[in-house]
């Protein structure tokens, strides 16, 4: 998927992907993640997802990375009004970088970074960004997250729906897809399964006949 598709979907606010609340499955299940208080935990392809504003009031340092300057500067802009706080907006080398006490935004190509760009890494929130990949990209971005964060413990919010009736992103991507990327160094549980369909109407509009949300705990083997 070209950057400009996703540039052009930011410019043009067309965000259906983007909750304006917390999303239920983090406040349900973070609990369940081997990640202490002050730990960084990484936000892949974040947006401008208010489930950094939630993490960061649970007392967790934040890693955000984002393709988009617009969604990062609402994100900023939230953390500002949020938490009263400053945040320092810099272009260094091929990155924007927007930073405040406790929270590094990365502005740039995901599959461009390197653990050195986001620092240590403790857990890993993953919402919208695996769902946000095409199939032929899937495999490269989860083995890029293992690059970046290593075996960092994960949780993960997939959608399955039968892709014939609709197109992508968010795509489909069953619970088998990610044993595939992840299980050789990763244990896999599936602690979550709802039929989702009647909260995204949206989606009814699209075709969507069958729609479940499944969230995923993957910690590293031993």
């Amino acid at each position: 998927m070209k950057h400009e598709f996703w540039h052009e979907r930011w410019e043009k606010q067309e965000i259906g992907f983007h909750l304006a609340d917390t999303n239920p499955a983090l406040a349900a299940h973070w609990q369940t993640i081997p990640v202490d208080l002050g730990e960084r935990v990484l936000v892949p392809l974040c947006g401008k997802s208010v489930d950094i504003l939630w993490l960061l009031r649970e007392g967790y340092q934040v890693v955000g990375v984002e393709l988009s300057e617009v969604a990062l500067d609402a994100m900023a802009e939230s953390i500002e009004e949020t938490f009263s706080l400053a945040v320092d907006k810099q272009k260094v080398g091929d990155y924007i970088l927007y930073r405040a006490a406790g929270i590094l935004l990365i502005c740039g190509d995901w599959f461009a970074m390197t653990s050195y760009d986001t620092g240590p890494i403790d857990a890993v929130y993953d919402r919208a960004a695996l769902i946000a990949m095409p199939e032929d990209l899937r495999r490269q971005y989860s083995e890029q997250l293992r690059a970046v964060a290593g075996n960092a413990p994960q949780l993960l919010v997939t959608l399955e729906y039968d892709q014939s009736e609709m197109a992508g992103p968010p795509f489909s991507v069953p619970v088998d897809q990610v044993e595939s990327y992840y299980g050789d160094v990763m244990n896999i549980d599936l602690i979550a399964d709802k039929d989702c369909l009647i909260d995204e109407p949206k989606f009814r509009e699209r075709g969507l006949s069958s729609l479940r949300e499944r969230v995923v705990r993957l910690t590293p083997k031993v």
